[in-house]
């Protein structure tokens, strides 16, 4: 198979103009840390073995290993279009990823060792209003990147929802749910968001009610291009088709999403500018951590671990090309990377 040749001269002129829109709107960035997250060490590195991953990453007396629920809020600094034809229209404040939230119950909070923290408590750390959020999206909707887009009522208020709780035993209670940004779009691919409603996952319990019935009212759908033509199977070093500004599609003025499927079918990552002016990229789990950056390295939750490995590669080769800085969702200690290639073929992740 291999890689693809060179787009031709309309394609080049193409990026060329999709290039310069795209550096004018600037976003400031600040990382939320919506709490630890214990994950089972083996499913987090899947075939790797044990006396390898466990060099580098440390287990708890339960075989976990320790990860983070990144968040990332955005402050749009330069004006914009009113957006009128994007998904998110044009807000001031975005929210990418929403963490589990507060609605496991007691059992299930203490199977991941969940210590309370949530997307909203580390908003108000920085004195932000869940109010003034004008869109959330997740890169998929797995309940520990989207469970915190709702919560559980207060005392007195009125549900957006009731239903069946969160629950990693065969008991879901009945609970009461609040979206947590009454004001804000939700934005999903329309792949992940209908591979969420029917419980398409490995895990048969990933994605829940009460995190997904109370957005449909509020969700916005989108169909970013795959990187491989369906029924494609890539060679792991094949590049996608088309340059990755051709596979994008602005959700907000300035703010891209592109598909990294694997983890999930429909998962995706984003693409934004920096107050700085560099592109800074938020990626989902097709390398949830620095621990992951090996091409073998992908997780027994994968719905196809190979497609994992294979977007891993374009992921990273791309990223090094274009000077991106990588922001991993899940990694525990510092989260930002540039990429180099090493002498083993592969690439490396550098503390940005």
């Amino acid at each position: 198979m291999g890689n693809v040749r060179e787009p031709d001269v309309s394609i080049r002129l193409t990026l060329a103009c999709m290039t310069a829109s795209r550096n004018t709107i600037r976003y400031r960035h600040t990382l939320l840390r919506a709490g630890p997250l214990r994950l089972d060490g083996g499913s987090m590195f899947g075939l790797i073995p044990r006396t390898v991953w466990q060099r580098f990453a440390p287990t708890d007396d339960r075989g976990r290993i320790t990860v983070s629920h990144n968040c990332l809020l955005l402050e749009r600094l330069d004006d914009a279009p009113d957006g009128s034809n994007l998904p998110g229209r044009a807000p001031k404040l975005i929210l990418l990823e929403g963490g589990t939230g507060d609605k496991l119950d007691d059992k299930s909070r203490e199977l991941f060792a969940l210590d309370g923290t949530t997307v909203l408590s580390a908003l108000h750390a920085v004195n932000c209003r869940a109010e003034d959020i004008g869109l959330i999206t997740a890169t998929h909707l797995h309940f520990d990147h989207a469970g915190g887009f709702t919560r559980l009522c207060q005392p007195g208020e009125v549900p957006d929802w009731t239903g069946p709780g969160s629950s990693m035993g065969s008991a879901q209670h009945t609970r009461a749910v609040k979206r947590s940004f009454p004001n804000a779009v939700h934005v999903a691919q329309r792949r992940e968001w209908e591979d969420a409603l029917a419980n398409r996952s490995v895990m048969t319990r990933t994605y829940f009610a009460d995190h997904l019935e109370p957005l449909r009212e509020v969700t916005k759908l989108i169909e970013s291009p795959l990187p491989f033509a369906a029924g494609v199977i890539p060679d792991k070093s094949d590049m996608p088709a088309l340059p990755h500004l051709l596979r994008e599609l602005e959700v907000a003025p300035g703010l891209f999403a592109f598909m990294v499927p694997g983890h999930t079918w429909g998962q995706q990552a984003f693409r934004f500018t920096s107050a700085e002016g560099k592109p800074i990229v938020f990626v989902p789990d097709v390398m949830p951590t620095a621990w992951h950056v090996g091409q073998a390295f992908s997780l027994a939750y994968d719905v196809e671990p190979y497609t994992s490995s294979v977007s891993r590669n374009w992921l990273l080769k791309t990223a090094m090309e274009q000077q991106w800085t990588l922001l991993l969702d899940h990694e525990p200690a510092h989260p930002s990377f540039t990429v180099r290639a090493n002498q083993s073929g592969w690439y490396d992740l550098v503390p940005a």
